[in-house]
């Protein structure tokens, strides 16, 4: 019997976060204060973030110590395993081998717990009460309830209208878990409102519920605001996926020829890709792909420019791939990739050339969802299948090249809450939309003026 999952013990958990900050090429481009222009001081984030984020936020240090309660919830489900896609390998025909790592194993069915525990542990220090956030499918409304819960913090989270309304069960895992959710746009806020006054058919966006999260929290002394992607924090406390990854593959003799992951704001990207691109930078050969839906083609059609990464330019101002702030994608069932934005560290590698992107249109990437779960059983998210379709795609070339290569994807999270969006797959109601050249234009029509 061949071997299909390989295990790390708690003992083997990692110990630190990896900062790609201390290996990169060139320093992130500063954050701009979002009044002044100037460059984002740690003060001017005192407001919705606690102290110890904001220093990890901008400090250079490679390694950042992992604390004890962090690790002891890590311990719930981590190290999550490394899995053989043989299955799947077999219906290619293919000559490459098909890792994942499958984060769908946390008990919110995703990466993002990673840092929703870091994050409320260390506003739990800070002595808040609250955390307010957005979130879009709700995986990441999800972790954050199961976080806060754990550390004893209240969670107000505003969800997507279009996911609130295509993911109800996401909502009832938030509240199970004591969170409060609202759909956003809502009439809590006086962003919310006027975007309801203005707009009240919109299908919300990412960027909106992050400005109502955003001005909640800096409207009640007890409240901070998490967010779940695109920051630098957040890719740190996500990299303790490619940090058990490299002793997996050191374990079993083995090293990927590349590395795949979806980008919706790049945080699982980040996790499990950063490691991997610290060896790319020192000498490592390596393809590392980011796969985006042509719905919201940030890293494929956007431009590398400072936006602001929320619709009512709240936020600091970051350089960045982005679509526009006032971008609004159509309503796909892949909602935790409906962010205008990037990562600025993974907009970075990827202007630097040590990353590639993709885009895909939905009905292929649930095709490929499809034949995951036909083979190997577990049925994704349709984030997760979005890398599942460019691995699938990468297998064939192996195929059609006749070479043995190791292809790693990540497997973000699972989809058994989002059974919807496969009914209109089977239904075929699914649209390949593909955001219009001339609307991209028209949002980057909104793009600030900066002097740096």
């Amino acid at each position: 019997m061949e071997q299909i999952k390989f295990y790390l013990s708690e003992q083997e958990i990692p110990r630190k976060w990896y900062n790609i900050q201390a290996d990169l090429p060139h320093p992130v481009p500063p954050y701009l204060h979002p009044l002044t222009g100037k460059p984002v001081k740690p003060d001017d984030l005192l407001a919705i973030f606690p102290p110890q984020l904001i220093e990890q936020e901008m400090t250079q240090e490679r390694w950042i110590d992992i604390p004890e309660e962090v690790l002891d919830i890590y311990c719930l489900w981590r190290p999550t395993p490394l899995m053989r896609a043989r299955r799947l390998e077999k219906a290619l025909k293919t000559p490459a081998k098909i890792y994942f790592k499958y984060e769908g194993a946390s008990p919110a069915g995703s990466h993002k717990p990673n840092t929703a525990i870091a994050q409320a542990y260390y506003n739990k220090l800070a002595g808040k009460k609250r955390i307010t956030t957005e979130t879009g499918a709700g995986q990441w409304g999800s972790a954050l309830a199961l976080a806060g819960k754990f550390m004893g913090i209240e969670i107000t989270v505003y969800m997507v209208r279009v996911s609130y309304e295509q993911k109800p069960y996401r909502r009832l895992m938030m509240e199970t878990w004591g969170a409060t959710c609202y759909s956003s746009p809502s009439d809590r806020t006086n962003f919310g409102r006027k975007i309801l006054r203005e707009h009240p058919d919109t299908l919300g966006t990412l960027g909106l519920a992050i400005s109502e999260a955003v001005e909640d929290a800096v409207n009640h002394e007890d409240t901070n605001y998490g967010l779940g992607s695109v920051l630098n924090h957040v890719c740190l406390h996500q990299t303790i996926v490619g940090e058990e990854l490299l002793l997996h593959f050191k374990k079993i003799g083995e090293y990927p020829d590349v590395v795949i992951g979806c980008v919706g704001g790049g945080s699982n990207f980040a996790g499990a890709a950063f490691p991997f691109i610290r060896d790319k930078i020192h000498g490592k050969q390596i393809d590392i792909i980011a796969v985006e839906p042509a719905a919201c083609p940030t890293l494929t059609k956007g431009p590398y420019a400072y936006d602001y990464g929320d619709m009512a330019k709240t936020t600091p101002i970051m350089q960045m791939f982005t679509l526009g702030h006032t971008f609004e994608p159509p309503g796909i069932h892949a909602g935790g990739l409906r962010y205008h934005g990037m990562s600025p560290l993974v907009s970075m590698v990827k202007q630097e050339g040590l990353i590639e992107a993709r885009s895909y249109h939905q009905n292929p990437v649930f095709e490929a969802a499809v034949l995951f779960a036909n083979c190997e059983a577990i049925i994704p998210a349709p984030e997760t299948a979005h890398a599942i379709r460019a691995a699938i795609d990468e297998a064939v070339k192996a195929r059609e090249e006749g070479k043995e290569k190791v292809i790693l994807f990540n497997f973000s999270g699972h989809g058994l809450l989002d059974l919807a969006s496969y009914d209109r797959y089977y239904s075929k109601k699914l649209e390949d939309f593909e955001y219009p050249d001339e609307e991209v234009r028209r949002a980057l029509g909104d793009l600030p003026k900066v002097d740096v």
